[in-house]
């Protein structure tokens, strides 16, 4: 049985080099340090924003400082936590960043109070006299739209002395999964023992083309799961009441406005994507499930069997070398700014590849304002790791664009954006993969791997955006929110999307047991409407070319000063229509009907 490496020995070159953001723990600490004592800086303002739009610039100058030494302090921090969770230093490290961002928001708090507390038309009159305001004037407007629901300054100090502790839901559910969650080893066919992680299942066996593999690497996934259910129902019940709390506090009709609120989107756009996209893809992917079950001729289709490849004997490793290769080659029509990017963080060790124990599952990209991107991948050598790869430097080229064009309080847009540069890379390698390949299967193999994109998005997301839905209306009505609960709607959320297609057991029940997202907010839907802007937008720079990809760089370098809507009108989508989501499912009707075409017969 292959024992996974700790992270001492994994070689260098397969780790991220982190010494951009501070060269040492020592220098690290010296930052800490340094950040927490300056946050005395921002006393000379308090009770003094009504003095005049000089006081009101400076103090705001202050603050941003202040939040752009904070990102390089933390994501350090996170950043080791994440490639070692069981490291004792890293956690603290990592509890100790926790703290110091609830009393640098304690030191913050009396500034947007104040603010709101200006009488009318003084801020204005501050815009119009004071021309360094105008860099703000978006968090300005931002901020005047929550005055109805603001509590009294003090109020709002202690919710946010009390930072720290709100944000343990999220905390606790990372370190146990990280450091905590084991999994038992399984054997093969030929009774080889295998060892079975977080990373190794989801990046390895989940989509494994030997069925004795795959199921017993499920059990042994699920019963690891179990040993959590009751703890991880209780962290999330937890996020879930909090948010319930917060929402009644301050005055929504329900959570989903509260959360909602900095997403800065029509909230017609937020239930078309739940209610389309579910009722419309649902037909598409059973059939695409039924079609699994009869070319892979299983009796039956396990919900660890859907991501199984359709033709096992075609799937081609590919390195980490050869798919750098690929990228660039794909990507290029992005122009050589953002392929120096694309270079520069493939090859000076700005991705984070290796498996060990401890290094957090999935896949991320962490942005320090200043600094430059970091990914975190675990590679296994296969397509679907190209595809994850391109989608994680598709968020790390938006956001060195935007970090050249916009200072840092306008550097980032609303969430429901974020994802549409990630996914639209997705769409561009697929396209480009597609149209250098005339082989039969390898055009099979790329649509497969195109439709894991919209799996993962359009399905495995959504539907944990639906579970959000339906649990936090049953914790409105009062409803304990257990883990036979959540077991139970998760089951049959999966169970009336996928009808009699697939078999959803124990484990598939437990599957929101797999995801951080529900500790950020209503995050799972915005890949949906990214993934919807990126096929559109795809589609655009396949038929126009150079127009359509300016359009996508001017967005990408706006950062956060355009809504969302904004950024997609800016790029030429219109999602003031359900008409893009209509087209984004249809489109994957049709990547499905050429499949079904391929292996007919």
């Amino acid at each position: 049985m292959k024992n996974r490496l700790a992270r001492a020995d994994v070689p260098v070159e397969l780790t991220w080099n982190l010494n951009d953001l501070f060269a040492s723990h020592t220098d690290w600490e010296a930052g800490f340090n340094a950040l927490d004592a300056a946050r005395s800086e921002l006393d000379r303002f308090r009770g003094r924003l009504g003095d005049g739009p000089q006081y009101l610039l400076d103090c705001l100058n202050t603050v941003e400082a202040l939040q752009q030494r904070a990102v390089r302090v933390s994501t350090y921090a996170y950043l080791r936590n994440a490639e070692d969770g069981t490291n004792p230093q890293h956690q603290a490290t990592a509890a100790r960043v926790a703290a110091l961002g609830a009393r640098l928001h304690a030191s913050t708090a009396f500034v947007e109070s104040e603010i709101l507390d200006l009488p009318d038309g003084v801020l204005a009159q501050y815009l119009a006299t004071e021309a360094g305001l105008a860099s703000y004037q978006v968090y300005l407007q931002d901020l005047l739209e929550t005055k109805p629901h603001r509590l009294s300054p003090e109020a709002e100090r202690v919710l946010a002395e009390l930072g720290e502790v709100l944000g343990a839901p999220g905390m606790v559910y990372n370190r146990s999964k990280a450091s905590d969650m084991r999994f038992a080893p399984f054997t093969n066919a030929a009774g080889e023992e295998l060892a079975n992680s977080f990373n190794a299942f989801e990046s390895t066996y989940e989509g494994h083309e030997d069925a004795t593999v795959r199921r017993n690497a499920w059990v042994s996934f699920s019963a690891g799961l179990k040993a959590y259910n009751n703890t991880y129902a209780a962290t999330f019940a937890t996020e879930v009441k909090k948010n319930v709390a917060l929402a009644r506090m301050r005055s929504y009709p329900s959570t989903e406005p509260y959360l909602l609120q900095p997403h800065k989107i029509p909230i017609d756009l937020y239930r078309n994507i739940l209610q389309i996209i579910r009722t419309e893809l649902a037909p598409h992917m059973q059939r695409y499930a039924r079609l699994r079950r009869r070319v892979l001729g299983l009796d039956k289709l396990l919900y660890c069997d859907i991501k199984t490849p359709l033709d096992p004997e075609f799937n081609p490793r590919v390195s980490y070398e050869e798919a750098c290769a690929l990228i660039l080659d794909a990507l290029a029509v992005m122009g050589p700014e953002y392929g120096q990017f694309l270079r520069t963080a493939l090859f000076e060790r700005w991705v984070d590849r290796s498996d060990n124990v401890g290094k957090s599952s999935g896949a991320f990209c962490a942005s320090p304002f200043g600094i430059h991107p970091y990914i975190l991948v675990t590679w296994a050598d296969t397509m679907r790791n190209v595809f994850t790869l391109a989608h994680e430097l598709g968020h790390g080229g938006h956001f060195s664009l935007a970090m050249r064009h916009q200072r840092i309080t306008n550097a980032r847009p609303a969430m429901p954006f974020v994802e549409a540069p990630s996914i639209m890379n997705e769409m561009l390698l697929a396209r480009h993969i597609l149209a250098q390949n005339t082989d039969p299967r390898m055009r099979r193999s790329v649509i497969m791997q195109v439709l894991g994109t919209y799996h993962h998005n359009f399905v495995t997301h959504l539907l944990e955006a639906e579970l959000q839905h339906q649990v936090y209306a049953m914790a409105e009505a009062g409803q304990s929110i257990t883990a036979s609960v959540l077991n139970q709607c998760k089951g049959d959320i999966l169970a009336s999307f996928w009808g009699d297609s697939v078999e959803i057991d124990d484990g598939a029940r437990m599957t929101w047991m797999r995801q951080p997202h529900y500790y950020m907010g209503l995050y799972p839907y915005t890949y949906s409407v990214g993934l919807v802007a990126s096929t559109a937008m795809s589609q655009q720079v396949q038929t126009e070319g150079e127009p359509a990809v300016q359009r996508w760089l001017e967005v990408l370098k706006a950062g956060g000063t355009l809504r969302p809507v904004e950024l997609m009108q800016a790029a030429g989508i219109d999602l003031r229509t359900p008409a893009p989501i209509h087209a984004a499912v249809a489109y994957v009707g049709t990547l499905i009907d050429e499949l079904e075409q391929a292996f007919a017969g």
